[in-house]
Parts: structure tokens; C-alpha cells; sequence
């Protein structure tokens, strides 16, 4: 009887972690939606006066190259989508700082700051302890509070260009 009861349970956590992952690769399709190059560049490039930028840290630039660095140093997959959804939100955030309400901007930022939320819910479940060390200090850098003096200038749209980038990367085959 107890077997039974283990063989249900076996397949009720193998079920709950296809829910999680599915949830997190809907949720990246949303995403993706959003970040469309024509959004991206109407909300992101069109409506910030020429060559604006957001002063932003070093390290919440995430590019395709840093991942291939860090996968050839043998970082776990689930570590660097860890990584992509902390630099990803707080590049989010940043932008969303420097614009007003009545900015055209805002409704798009708000709606990725709310996938973006929906997604920590699914990244809730991690703790940097089980992330690869350098994931976990990258992540612990970022959101240091008095990092500014290792802070950069981008441009709104490649914060954005960056992260859709990385993210078909990371949940190309997964997703």
C-alpha cells in the first residue's frame, strides 16, 4: 500500500515540475511578445529623445557572450536563467525610474515590470545558496546598494535587446 502511495507521489512532483517549468516558459512567451522588435523600438528609441541613456551598473548588462562565458565555465542552466531574470528585472526597473507616469513609455514598462513579477514568483523557489557561487555574487553585486561608482551608460533599448537575446538563448531549446 505504501508503494502505491510513493509511486502517486513520484508522479504528482514529476507533475509539478512540468507546471513550474510550464509556467515559467509561458510566461517567457508573454515576454517575448512584448519585447518584439517594433514594441521595443517604438517605446524604447522613438520616445527618448536621441541617444538617451540610463546609468545603469557593469554587471546588469547581461549579453549573448557573457552567457557562452559563463556556460564554458560550467554554470547550470537554471543559474543562468536565475542570473537572466535578475539582471533583466532591475534593467526593467532601471528604465522605469527615469520615466514619468504620463511618459508613453510607462504602461509598456509597467507591463513588463508585471511579467517580470510573475516570473520572480516562479524564481521564488530558488535560493543562492543552490546557484552556482558566481551567479550568486553576481546577483548580490547587483542589487548592492552603493555599486554606482561601477555604473554605466545604455541605452533603453539595448538593456531591452540584450534581454530578449539572452532569453532566446536560455529557453530556445527548454521552452
Amino acid at each position: 500500500m505504501q508503494q502505491g502511495y510513493a509511486a502517486v507521489l513520484c508522479v504528482l512532483a514529476v507533475l509539478g515540475l512540468e507546471a513550474a517549468a510550464l509556467g515559467e516558459c509561458e510566461l517567457t512567451r508573454l515576454l517575448q511578445d512584448k519585447l518584439q522588435y517594433e514594441m521595443r523600438l517604438q517605446y524604447m528609441k522613438h520616445y527618448f529623445p536621441i541617444d538617451y541613456t540610463v546609468r545603469v551598473q557593469y554587471e546588469e548588462v547581461l549579453r549573448p557572450s557573457n552567457i557562452t562565458r559563463l556556460r564554458n565555465g560550467t554554470v547550470s542552466e537554471a543559474a543562468l536563467r536565475y542570473l537572466w531574470f535578475h539582471v533583466s528585472s532591475q534593467a526593467v526597473l532601471r528604465i522605469r525610474e527615469v520615466l514619468p507616469e504620463k511618459h508613453p513609455s510607462w504602461k509598456y514598462t509597467q507591463e513588463l515590470c508585471q511579467l517580470f513579477d510573475a516570473l520572480g514568483e516562479e524564481y521564488s523557489k530558488y535560493r543562492q545558496t543552490d546557484v552556482d557561487t558566481v551567479v550568486a555574487d553576481l546577483v548580490t553585486l547587483i542589487h548592492s546598494a552603493g555599486a554606482e561608482s561601477r555604473s554605466k551608460a545604455v541605452r533603453p533599448k539595448a538593456l531591452l535587446d540584450n534581454c530578449l537575446k539572452v532569453m532566446r538563448m536560455l529557453y530556445g531549446v527548454p521552452c
